[in-house]
């Protein structure tokens, strides 16, 4: 499915709706409005998927056709062991349950320690600089290397403001996640747990991630800056975290047709687009 027709109250509403059948984003699709709405009468738009997204959308049908069709080969070979294991198995288990019948008879009660006043007190009297202990930026990363098993090279590079981690390796992409959500979710971590010098902010990048975001954005702030100031009308991204932000803002700064606004609260908040001379009715 290339296009599809929304309908809602408000023109935003009816793409919204459109877009959600889709599954696709605003900057991927053309927007042509057929209908404005008013009294008892609800606004109508067809949304229709870019020529140069098309491509994208049909690699991602391919991909989710072969997924669920891998799922289903999976879960048939799962139940077909599953079942051939309980009925190899199934003696074996009743006698297990007649050996260790008597033992269960027998029941223990745990043993609980009884603490006096001065070791309780000793215990809740630990030393503030042993119960916040902090971490170098090399010791969390070897740690989360390591309990994924995976393999990665750390680089520690500093300035006035960040310490920041360069990490690569390979098959690192799930440390990436969607649109670098793991990534920034393992910074934040790090921000917290880590410590760094003359209290510098903490930065991970993985794979050189944020370079090749960054100039993703830019690309995509001037193909969104031309929509807008093609249809005359204003246009809202999803939300970001403040440095993606600062990337979109950067790159229309010096733009005379459109203008850019932050609105929303921290983690939700978003960024709009807009004609210079726009104005809301």
């Amino acid at each position: 499915m290339r296009s599809c027709e929304g309908t809602g109250k408000t023109i935003e509403q009816a793409i919204d709706n459109a877009l959600f059948e889709l599954k696709a984003s605003r900057e991927d699709v053309d927007i042509k409005i057929l209908s404005q709405g008013g009294f008892l009468k609800k606004a109508k738009v067809l949304v229709t998927i870019s020529p140069d997204a098309v491509e994208k959308y049909e690699k991602r049908e391919q991909l989710k056709k072969s997924i669920t069709e891998e799922e289903n080969d999976e879960d048939f070979a799962e139940t077909f062991i599953k079942q051939k294991i309980s009925i190899t198995e199934e003696p074996k288990k009743e006698e297990k349950i007649e050996k260790e019948q008597p033992e269960k008879e027998e029941k223990t009660e745990p043993k609980v320690k009884v603490f006096t006043d001065e070791e309780y007190v000793a215990s809740v009297s630990t030393p503030k600089e042993k119960r916040e202990k902090k971490f170098s930026g090399e010791e969390f990363l070897n740690g989360v290397l390591n309990a994924l098993g995976l393999e990665g090279n750390i680089e520690k590079v500093t300035d006035e403001r960040f310490e920041r981690y360069k990490l690569t390796g390979d098959n690192l992409n799930d440390l990436i996640g969607h649109h670098g959500e793991s990534m920034l979710a393992l910074s934040y971590l790090m921000s917290l747990v880590c410590r760094a010098e003359d209290h510098k902010r903490v930065v991970l990048d993985v794979e050189n991630y944020r370079e090749k975001r960054a100039e993703s954005l830019s690309a995509l702030a001037k193909r969104i800056a031309d929509k807008v100031a093609r249809s005359g009308r204003y246009y809202k991204l999803e939300p970001m975290d403040a440095s993606e932000r600062k990337v979109i803002h950067t790159a229309l700064q010096n733009d005379e047709r459109v203008t850019t606004m932050s609105k929303g609260e921290e983690p939700h908040r978003y960024l709009i687009v807009f004609p210079r001379e726009y104005k809301e009715d």
